[in-house]
């Protein structure tokens, strides 16, 4: 009896056949994404009910009470701006095939250099802020360039380096904000508040600030870049075929070096705009969950800028319905953090389906 079962067992799974796709329409594969975060969102609405939360609950807060508050439209898109900054950077690194998983360090240095020009007041008070955009850049740069050189000299694996500098850039920012760095009025581990002319400036008439309109301008150099200039092209073909690149003259040492030196730098401008527009000065916990979210964001979208947008928006109204859910429903932490685990998992799976498929054999 068995025996017969296992048998039976087997002969249902030799009747399919797992098959790689030799082509799939854009469309088509735009179906499959969509329909894997469709799932994604139903399997996470399932799980909240479960929990206690009501139907007409959820959509009041992941939907009517999103969309018809202007002050939940304000979180959103202030969330939403440092979201589309880390995922770019994830976006091209991974489009160099460098696996940037220290977007974190790079947001912890990119926040601590705009936080040196603020607390030594370098510069004029008109470009104040403006500076330490630059010098966020720079530091986000810096900090990716050892793992970097590791990863071209060495060969050393970037994504143990980069994960590995996460640590040291966090005990280095306790360093300062419980050493010279703490608050000279409050005495509590942050750093003193940015002047006004510090932080980046609300847009006239809203509740916002120019943070999103950096984030955009962002997206579109970096549609630019990909779209219309000889380095995307090259960085395409690099992504393709690495060896290939290499062989036709390619010198894919300095492509994979500009594309990792840019993804610390957006890390970098990243903590800039959280530090000078959420927090507007430096704390011990701006940085927490921005990196993870970035790679999250790079690989949903498959490092296609427009979609980094569309997925920043999502995850960032996550993020406001989420603290909803913590005050007024009593649901944990660990529980969005199981949504977002969810949604990556289904949006996986329609990657997986757009290069293979199961095909049923008679």
């Amino acid at each position: 009896m068995v025996e017969s079962t296992v048998k039976n067992q087997r002969n249902l799974f030799q009747r399919f056949n797992l098959e790689v796709r030799d082509h799939m329409l854009a469309w088509q594969q735009a179906v499959l994404i969509f329909g894997g975060l469709l799932l994604g969102l139903f399997l996470s609405a399932l799980m909240l009910v479960v929990a206690g939360v009501g139907v007409s609950d959820l959509l009041n807060e992941f939907i009517i009470s999103i969309f018809t508050s202007s002050r939940n439209i304000n979180a959103v898109l202030l969330l939403s701006a440092p979201l589309v900054i880390v995922g770019l950077s994830a976006a091209i690194g991974f489009k160099a095939r460098f696996w940037n998983i220290g977007i974190e360090g790079q947001v912890i240095f990119g926040a601590i250099g705009a936080t040196l020009i603020a607390n030594y007041d370098i510069g004029p008070d008109g470009f104040r802020v403006l500076l330490m955009g630059l010098v966020a850049a720079l530091f986000g740069m810096a900090w990716i360039a050892l793992p970097m050189v590791l990863r071209l000299k060495l060969q050393v694996n970037e994504i143990i380096s980069t994960l590995l500098l996460n640590y040291i850039a966090f005990n280095f920012l306790l360093h300062l904000l419980f050493g010279s760095w703490k608050d000279p009025i409050t005495s509590f581990p942050n750093s003193k508040i940015y002047d006004q002319f510090e932080r980046l400036p609300k847009l006239a008439g809203l509740d916002f600030n120019v943070s999103i309109l950096l984030a955009l301008a962002l997206v579109i150099i970096f549609v630019w870049v990909l779209a219309v200039s000889r380095f995307g092209f090259v960085l395409k073909f690099v992504y393709s075929n690495s060896k290939m690149a290499k062989s036709i003259g390619i010198n894919v040492g300095v492509l994979v070096a500009c594309a990792a030196l840019a993804s610390g730098a957006l890390s970098g401008i990243a903590g800039f705009t959280i530090s000078a527009s959420i927090d507007s000065r430096l704390t011990q916990s701006f940085f927490v969950g921005y990196g993870f979210l970035g790679i999250l964001i790079g690989f949903l979208a498959r490092n296609n800028p427009l979609l980094v947008v569309l997925f920043s928006v999502m995850m960032a109204i996550l993020m406001v319905a989420g603290q909803t859910l913590q005050v007024f429903y009593q649901i944990p932490f660990s529980m969005i953090q199981l949504i977002q685990a969810t949604i990556v998992i289904c949006v996986a799976a329609s990657e997986f389906f757009i290069h293979h498929r199961i095909r049923l054999v008679k």
